[in-house]
């Protein structure tokens, strides 16, 4: 508790720095605190240059947090998370010390020079590597070690955003992929502390000022599913341009990458001088959209701009999130289509601005299925409760549909397309690519699901295993039953007690002989008992089991 109030304090400090260093190159290279506030004006510092100077803005940038990455810290380069999420997965939380000096003055440079990225994924990693850098000088284990990462990423969210309860969730359903009362309780201190000291610093207020909405009809809960829908392939396919164009830099690209961030910048300026609204993080633009400043033409070239110049910052080396554009894709997204049902359905639509909200956080669940998250960090971007309904609605049916068109999200498909599976085994590691097929065990004789149980005490007493698979009287797999159920149900008054293992069997997480053992593992751990039973994938009937000792056994046969 103490080490996650350190960082918590450390960073809720780091996001200070870090906003502080936005503000002062955006004010450098652009002379406003926020042009995406007044885009189309020219720089103060260069008059004679007018809108022009946006033609330049990138490549001095560049120029400048380029080099700084390619020789101090790589992993700085690009959005963030995916590193985080692999360092938890596969290096048990260690990140170098040097990522959370670089990943600041990186993505204040490339958001202060007109990258068109967020500040979300920067925090959680300069966050994430605050805590990983207390856990090496403190020697914890390395469980410990993954909480404290996961307490900077969780501080780091709730000093930004002014989001206590999002940076807990964010840590917890996207960084540990886990929850738990040790996780919750930790993460809680470190993003209550970050919060303190955000609010000193930035005001306890909404981080984004909008209208009062409310659902005035209930027709509206059909419109809102169907833009959950919608909001779900844009996600996706935000996902999908975003590493498409980072494909194409890969291959036009054959100099120095320390120079590439410089010279992209040149595409980049282009893009910001077509549309100056793309310029930095741009949270002027998505409020002016959810307030229904914009028409239904230029919101759509809004949302193609801003996936377009979001994956251009991205593909030429640029270092930023892509949270807060698939927040401007998704108000953008809501507005446009706010407009269009009001047009057709003006006596039941509702507001416009409803749907900006519900449209933002659909399309960052369907972009990075974290629904939870989705719900809880906009209903504390924006302190508007009217629309939670409609919201929860607007996200579960997205997550849904993502899940249904890809098995990666926006940060899963970067670690992916690397040959990097979290759920897999580390490179080089000595177990877990095996099919679980080739170190399992024979399968135990299983218990007859009318087996009472006394008789299935005794049996499991004498079997040597924690747990037993039960069948039906046709033979068919039931689930299993353990040891711990058993001795409960027989510890309960003589009339709550269950008569036969039937009724207590559970079928446990499904494990195939096909599956690598990497992934099986995860199974294993969370099932009670010693072990699990192996299914043959065609006919789904146990015909192994997999306990932690033939996992081991593997080691012997890889060495």
């Amino acid at each position: 508790m103490a080490l996650a109030l350190v960082v918590g304090a450390g960073a809720g400090a780091g996001s200070v720095v870090f906003r502080w260093c936005i503000t002062t190159f955006t004010r450098l290279l652009s002379g406003h605190a926020d042009y995406a506030a007044s885009p189309g004006t020219g720089n103060p510092h260069v008059p004679w240059l007018g809108p022009y100077f946006v033609l330049l803005a990138p490549v001095i940038g560049g120029l400048l947090y380029g080099p700084l990455v390619n020789r101090f810290a790589k992993e700085a380069r690009g959005h963030g998370v995916p590193e985080v999420m692999l360092a938890v997965a596969q290096r048990g939380g260690r990140i170098s010390p040097k990522v959370a000096v670089v990943k600041t003055l990186a993505s204040a440079l490339c958001i202060g020079s007109g990258g068109s990225v967020g500040r979300e994924g920067p925090i959680v990693q300069i966050g994430s590597a605050l805590g990983s850098t207390l856990g090496l000088l403190t020697k914890v284990t390395e469980g410990r070690m993954k909480l404290l990462v996961a307490c900077g990423a969780a501080g780091g969210i709730a000093a930004t955003f002014n989001a206590p309860l999002a940076g807990v969730f964010f840590a917890m359903e996207l960084i540990l992929g886990a929850f738990s009362a040790e996780a919750f309780g930790a993460t809680v201190l470190a993003s209550v502390t970050a919060s303190v000291i955000g609010r000193a610093a930035f005001g306890d207020v909404a981080f984004l000022t909008l209208p009062a909405f409310h659902v005035g009809h209930i027709a509206q809960y059909g419109l809102f599913a169907l833009l959950g829908i919608i909001a779900a392939v844009v996600g996706v396919g935000f996902a999908r341009v975003l590493y498409l164009i980072e494909d194409a830099c890969d291959w036009l690209w054959r100099g120095p990458e320390w120079l590439r961030p410089a010279v992209g910048g040149l595409a980049l300026g282009l893009v910001l001088f077509a549309l100056p609204e793309m310029y930095g993080v741009g949270y002027p633009v998505l409020e002016k959209a959810t307030e229904g400043g914009y028409a239904v033409g230029f919101l759509l070239l809004l949302l193609v701009g801003k996936v377009l110049a979001t994956s251009l910052t991205i593909g030429i080396g640029g270092s930023g999130g892509v949270f807060a554009p698939s927040l401007f894709v998704g108000a953008t997204l809501g507005a446009a289509y706010g407009a269009g049902v009001h047009h057709l359905m003006p006596a039941t639509a509702g507001s416009v601005g409803a749907y900006s909200l519900v449209g933002m956080g659909a399309v960052f669940a369907g972009a990075s299925r974290a629904p939870i998250t989705a719900v809880v960090i906009l209903f504390e971007l924006t302190g508007e409760y009217s629309i939670i309904l409609p919201l929860m609605l607007a996200i579960a049916l997205a997550t849904a549909v993502s899940h249904l068109l890809t098995r990666d999200t926006i940060y899963t498909l970067k670690l992916r397309r690397r040959g990097i599976d979290l759920e897999g085994p580390a490179p080089g590691a000595r177990i877990g690519a095996q099919p679980v097929g080739s170190v399992m065990d024979p399968l135990p004789s299983p218990l007859p699901a009318s087996t009472e149980l006394a008789d299935a005490a005794d049996v499991l007493s004498l079997s040597g295993y924690g747990a037993l698979p039960v069948v039906d009287a046709s033979g068919r797999y039931v689930g299993v039953v353990t040891a711990q159920v058993i001795a409960e149900a027989l510890a309960e008054q003589p009339d709550a007690v269950p008569a036969t293992v039937g009724q207590l069997a559970e079928p446990p997480a499904r494990i195939t002989t096909d599956q690598p053992l990497a992934q099986a593992l995860h199974a294993l751990l969370s099932a009670a008992g010693t072990g699990v039973p192996v299914l043959d994938p065609a006919h789904d009937r146990p015909v192994g089991w997999l306990s932690p000792q033939s996992a081991l056994r593997a080691v012997h046969a890889a060495a």
